[in-house]
């Protein structure tokens, strides 16, 4: 069931047609980074207070890695929740800022350390590289969990569209001596095919946001040629099986070029034995939960988000 267009999508929607100087896939990387960067404050709202914010670089497998790590209104001083959150933009746009607002969310209604990596993006730096990142913050959380004051168990992964597609691959990772366990990952209309053939790339293809021009231009980016497009590293969808895995919550937008993916995805951890929560957010556009100005969806789908990592743990206590 779709429903009707919200009535802020829809106008998020027209103020794209109106304000967007140009599509991403017309321009350059750099380009697209100056447009994306300029939206992004026009769609958010005011910034939650939050405990403290601290940013650091860290070491990673090639480089130093920028994080920035909140501390949520009322997170335990000791063996609380974490959370790794990455930020979502084709794997070629987005940084700290660009999901500022959304990290802010999880961090006051997790009452949790929410940790954010500035990941490398593509295609200057093309598959694996920003998943090493991502892999790399996260063995800093778990090796670093009394400084930052949570419980090695307790840490979650989350992300939205390209980082709901990092994260569903950390979560997998983290089955085996790739990366330290995950208690639950929260996605949020992720990608899981870079195939791109699922039907709601034709019902979808143009007027809702994100097109299936523009996401091809994001994926040609991440992918160093054509073998990458298989491997579950890049669509974990096609993952040989997905048994172990952490207990997962997956919000689909109705109107989304990757709501059948995400759907797919949902149904396949399902049908593998792992909890999932599954929430279709009918009359929603891509990205709506970084839209917070326009879209009052936007925050709740943090607080289901919230609610279904705690459901998974008192589960599994």
């Amino acid at each position: 069931m779709l429903g009707e267009i919200d009535n802020g999508a829809r106008r998020v929607l027209d103020m794209g047609v109106k304000e967007r100087p140009r599509r991403f896939e017309t321009g350059t990387p750099e380009e697209a980074r100056i447009d994306y960067d300029a939206g992004c404050p026009l769609l958010q709202g005011e910034r939650e207070v939050v405990a403290c914010v601290e940013d650091r670089r860290i070491v990673g497998p090639n480089g130093p890695i920028a994080v920035r790590i909140y501390r949520g209104i009322g997170a335990p001083a000791e063996r609380g929740p974490g959370l790794l959150y990455l930020h979502g933009g084709g794997w070629v746009v987005g940084n700290l800022e660009s999901h500022d607002e959304i990290c802010r969310w999880f961090a006051n209604l997790g009452a949790c350390s929410v940790v954010c990596p500035d990941y490398r993006l593509a295609p200057e730096h093309k598959f694996p590289a920003g998943l090493m990142d991502c892999a790399a913050t996260l063995a800093f959380m778990a090796s670093s969990a009394g400084e930052l004051g949570i419980d090695p168990r307790r840490i979650a992964v989350a992300g939205d569209s390209a980082g709901g597609n990092l994260a569903a691959v950390v979560a997998l990772l983290s089955r085996s001596d790739d990366g330290p366990p995950i208690a639950a990952q929260l996605l949020l209309y992720p990608n899981t095919d870079a195939a791109q053939t699922a039907d709601s790339y034709r019902r979808f293809s143009e007027g809702f946001g994100l097109t299936a021009a523009t996401m091809r231009w994001f994926r040609d980016h991440y992918v160093r040629d054509a073998d990458d497009i298989a491997d579950w590293k890049v669509s974990p969808l096609r993952a040989e099986s997905l048994r172990e895995a952490a207990p997962a919550f997956v919000a689909i937008a109705s109107y989304d070029i990757l709501a059948d993916e995400g759907t797919a995805y949902a149904r396949r951890l399902d049908d593998d034995g792992v909890r999932v929560v599954m929430r279709l957010w009918t009359g929603q556009i891509h990205g709506f939960v970084s839209m917070g100005k326009y879209i009052r969806d936007a925050r709740q789908a943090v607080e289901e988000a919230v609610a279904a990592w705690r459901s998974f743990e008192e589960a599994a206590d």
